[in-house]
């Protein structure tokens, strides 16, 4: 088992008036790289549900600590990985440039079914979901 890994450039719309990446680029970055880590995995991010219920993954909290700062034009190395409880998935996030870490950076997404006109409701992940994303758990 090991992380999934993916690559960003920070573009110039991701900086702020110092040049250096904002914030919130970073939350941009994690939501991407969740993305791919759940095609990589074969995962749908938003499923369509054959009986018009979609089953999809709101978020429920996140957050970045940030160590160093990036800017216009670095390359960041994102390492994903992912622990999936009953109905959620925790994402974890390692952001490195040049070998050194820069921010870390966490997401808890609930699988829901998406009722059109109410709100999202939590169940459990699918067995075959929980198998495809097993090879990104954090190791021991």
């Amino acid at each position: 088992m090991a992380p999934f890994k993916t690559r960003r450039r920070v573009e110039f719309r991701d900086t702020d008036a110092a040049g250096i990446a904002h914030f919130s680029a970073f939350f941009f970055w994690m939501e991407s790289a969740e993305h791919e880590l759940l095609r990589a995995a074969g995962v749908p991010v938003v499923d369509r549900g054959p009986d018009g219920v979609d089953r999809s993954w709101p978020r429920v909290s996140a957050a970045c600590d940030y160590t160093a700062a990036v800017r216009f034009g670095d390359e960041l190395d994102i390492a994903v990985t992912v622990e999936v409880g009953r109905s959620s998935a925790t994402y974890a996030f390692a952001f490195a440039h040049a070998g050194r870490p820069v921010a870390s950076g966490r997401v808890v997404a609930v699988y829901c079914l998406m009722h059109p006109g109410r709100k999202p409701e939590p169940v459990p992940v699918p067995a075959d979901v929980v198998a495809r994303l097993a090879a990104y758990r954090p190791q021991a």
